[in-house]
């Protein structure tokens, strides 16, 4: 009697649910990573006590954004409007930060500009008064959303 040993047969071991489990598996830790990404960086102002506890006279209106082309065919967007200057202070200047937000918004630019006192605004903001201002940005990466930069107060300044 002879007994011959069955062994047994080895599949092969499929690869589409190995692959499958290996994307779902990096997709799981892609997630994880993303969820646990640091905080995005938070404007600290520069504006003095002064200044911030002033911000309640300060209105903005009428604004908007426009796109053009400058003069050696380049995009140009202007953030245009108005500040008001509804408190007892005259103001010698006034600067923003503009913050500009990508599709997956995070921030993806960041400018500061003078919209009082400035070259392209001269003059002082007197109580009561209304000023136009006109904000020029030459340089906004692809991924920019598109939608009007988020204006926070950089700096104050009040005329003795």
């Amino acid at each position: 009697m002879s007994s011959s040993s069955a062994v047994p047969n080895k599949k092969p071991v499929p690869l589409v649910p190995l692959l499958m489990a290996a994307v779902a598996v990096l997709a799981l830790l892609g997630g994880v990573l993303y969820l646990n990404r640091p905080a995005p960086k938070t404007l600290a102002s520069t504006a003095s006590h002064e200044a911030k506890a002033y911000l309640t006279n300060l209105g903005l209106s009428d604004v908007n954004m426009q796109a053009s082309e400058n003069l050696v065919n380049q995009k140009v967007v202007e953030v245009l409007g108005n500040i008001s200057n509804n408190g007892p202070r005259e103001l010698k200047s006034i600067d923003v930060y503009c913050l500009f937000y990508g599709l997956d918004g995070r921030e993806v630019h960041r400018e500061r500009l003078r919209i009082v006192g400035g070259a392209g605004t001269p003059g002082s903001l007197k109580p009561g008064a209304t000023k136009s201002f006109r904000m020029p940005f030459d340089s906004l990466p692809d991924g920019w959303n598109q939608a009007l930069p988020k204006m926070v107060i950089a700096q104050i300044t009040f005329v003795n």
